[in-house]
């Protein structure tokens, strides 16, 4: 991971991202016990327009330094990583308002869990809803958070769902 880190600072530094923030499972292993993951996710936002291929200046950037396509990803040290443009206002700010860490002497911004449980509370699967029933269990988040920030990015029905099937006797 730390080289990941690494990687995800020098492109900062480089222009080829605005900013980035680690998610998924890997970004929920902060707040919870570890899950089972095969890659790590990071949200990032590209200079620029929009463009068709939004992911070619990391590619390239990527490339240029050894690490190779591997399917979807890009293998950096022993994890396949996924880099996914933020799309929507929820991602974004999730972005914007991640935490810094010091993982081994390197910065990196990881998703605040309250931004991961509503992500996942988005996609709906039940991996999904186990993150979110994780993250609640360990403390990290609280009903009322969850709520309000569900409600201000139009999810406030998801999460009646949500609290109706897994939180409500």
């Amino acid at each position: 991971m730390r080289d990941l880190a690494i990687l995800l600072n020098e492109m900062k530094d480089a222009g080829v991202l605005e900013a980035f923030a680690l998610f998924g499972a890997m970004a929920q292993m902060r707040y919870t016990a570890a899950v089972a993951t095969f890659d790590a996710d990071v949200l990032i936002a590209v200079p620029g327009p929009p463009k068709l291929d939004a992911l070619s200046d990391v590619y390239r950037f990527c490339s240029d330094r050894g690490y190779r396509p591997e399917g979807e990803a890009i293998r950096v040290g022993s994890w396949p990583v996924q880099f996914i443009v933020a799309f929507d206002p929820l991602t974004r700010e999730a972005m914007q308002q991640a935490t810094t860490v010091n993982y081994d002497g390197v910065p990196l911004r990881v998703v605040r869990a309250d931004h991961l449980a509503v992500i996942a509370l988005s996609v709906g699967r039940a991996k999904d809803f186990a993150r979110v029933v994780a993250l609640m269990e360990s403390g990290s988040v609280t009903r009322e958070q969850l709520a309000e920030l569900a409600a201000r990015h139009g999810l406030a029905g998801a999460w009646s769902k949500f609290v109706a099937r897994f939180l409500e006797p």
